[in-house]
C-alpha cells in the first residue's frame, strides 16, 4: 500500500475551503456585545445576545420565556440585559449613564 496517495489525498481536502472562497464564521466575542436599534421587538436584548452568540434571535427569545416559565429568571435577565447592554451608537448603558449623572449631582 502506497502511504503518500493517502497524505496527498488529505493535504488536499484542507485546500478547499481556500479554493472554493469559503470563510469561517466570525468567532464568538467578536462582535461588541451591544442592543440593536432595527430588528428589536422590545428593547433589543434578545437580538443583541443573539448577534453576539451569532445564533437566531427566536432562539434567545425562546429561551428567556422558557426561563421566565420556570422560576421567572428571564424577567430579571431581560431587565438586567436592558440595563447593562448599551444599545448600538453609544459606549454605555442606561445603567452607567443613571449612575454617571447620579454622580454629577452629587459634586
Amino acid at each position: 500500500m502506497d502511504t503518500t496517495d493517502t497524505t496527498t489525498q488529505a493535504t488536499d481536502n484542507t485546500n478547499d475551503h481556500a479554493e472554493t472562497g469559503y470563510e469561517a464564521p466570525a468567532s464568538r466575542g467578536s462582535l461588541p456585545l451591544r442592543r440593536p436599534v432595527y430588528g428589536r421587538m422590545l428593547a433589543g436584548v434578545a437580538a443583541g445576545i443573539a448577534d453576539y452568540l451569532g445564533v437566531d434571535e427566536t432562539l434567545v427569545r425562546i429561551a428567556i420565556v422558557v426561563a421566565t416559565f420556570f422560576g421567572g429568571a428571564g424577567i430579571a435577565v431581560y431587565l438586567a440585559g436592558w440595563l447593562l447592554i448599551p444599545e448600538e451608537g453609544s459606549d454605555q448603558s442606561i445603567a452607567s449613564e443613571l449612575l454617571q449623572s447620579i454622580s454629577a449631582r452629587t459634586r
